[in-house]
């Protein structure tokens, strides 16, 4: 795994944005999509960078994962219009349908993975997709006026799906 850090770093190092561009690249190949502590502490180690900075842009980008996620991901916006066009009960359903229960403490929480590691639901403030709520986006594919059966439909279909291997 070290070599695998090694390349991105040595690919990265020196050029304008080379922090953010290596979390990317390592976030998008390691498997499940998130980065880990282990990587953290070494990207700053061999950037020599305080690992305190490199968590800092890494929980500032709601891009990065520091949590395993899961083979699709369904986002919900929370956003206003989304909010007042019934996004709340769109989350309410998927959590529901994917069968994942928020614990006590979970509340600040915006990612949620089902225990097979099929499915994150995540959320975010807004889409920008205003006037077509509420959105909802699967697998980074917008959907816009979405209906709980809409949203039901899409669940199945992904469900059926195998499994990547």
């Amino acid at each position: 795994m070290n070599e695998f850090y090694d390349s991105v770093i040595a690919a990265y190092k020196g050029k304008p944005g080379a922090l953010l561009s290596i979390l990317e690249e390592v976030q998008r190949r390691t498997e499940h999509t998130y980065l880990n502590a282990k990587a953290l502490m070494y990207i700053a180690e061999h950037m020599s960078i305080p690992l305190s900075q490199v968590y800092s842009v890494a929980t500032f980008y709601s891009f990065f994962n520091l949590k395993p996620q899961g083979e699709h991901t369904i986002t919900v916006c929370r956003g206003t219009a989304c909010h007042t066009r019934g996004s709340k009960p769109l989350l309410e359903d998927v959590m529901r349908m994917l069968h994942i229960e928020q614990q006590e403490g979970d509340e600040d929480e915006n990612s949620f993975t089902t225990d097979d590691m099929r499915f994150t639901v995540r959320t975010v403030a807004c889409f920008g997709q205003c006037a077509l709520a509420p959105v909802i986006a699967v697998d980074d594919v917008i959907y816009s006026r979405m209906t709980s059966d809409k949203l039901a439909d899409l669940i199945k279909s992904l469900t059926a799906r195998k499994v990547k291997s």
